[in-house]
């Protein structure tokens, strides 16, 4: 099978939304996911610590990736997100932040993910579930073709 590096993997993801949150793979394989990425002034709310939505964001990122692992770097899975539960448990402000995801159950066309993100130092800042269905074409591991172009 062929091994999928971490920059092809990050890559996959190098459009819309994603650029903006700016995270990178640092785990990618069947069933498991884990992403960081560096929180910046602007992703912090008025507060001063991480807005709740990049929480979410990444929570339902890494949630469909542990169950959309795709190892060819010119194919990917397509998923959409068809529930997800979110509680937020701490707080943090600028720094590396980690989404830890497995993929916990699941069929042909619909799968289950738990996400924890922790702070750079280990703290739980939230924690969820999240249930994905597959795209027509992306329910094997094969998946779809992928266009790098973001046209």
């Amino acid at each position: 099978m062929t091994q999928l590096s971490m920059a092809q993997a990050t890559a996959k993801y190098d459009r819309g939304f994603a650029i903006v949150l700016g995270f990178e793979f640092l785990e990618w394989g069947p069933e498991r996911a884990v992403i960081g990425m560096q929180v910046r002034p602007e992703h912090l709310n008025l507060a001063g610590i991480t807005h709740g939505g990049i929480l979410a964001s990444l929570l339902d990122i890494a949630g469909s990736a542990a169950g959309s692992y795709c190892p060819y770097p010119d194919r990917i899975r397509k998923v959409v997100t068809l529930s997800m539960t979110t509680t937020y448990t701490g707080q943090a402000g600028v720094g590396y932040i980690r989404a830890i995801a497995r993929r916990r159950a699941g069929g042909r066309r619909i799968f289950n993910a738990s996400v924890d993100i922790l702070a750079d130092d280990d703290r739980l800042l939230a924690m969820g579930e999240g249930t994905f269905r597959f795209r027509t074409g992306s329910e094997g591991p094969e998946g779809v073709p992928f266009e790098s172009d973001a046209a």
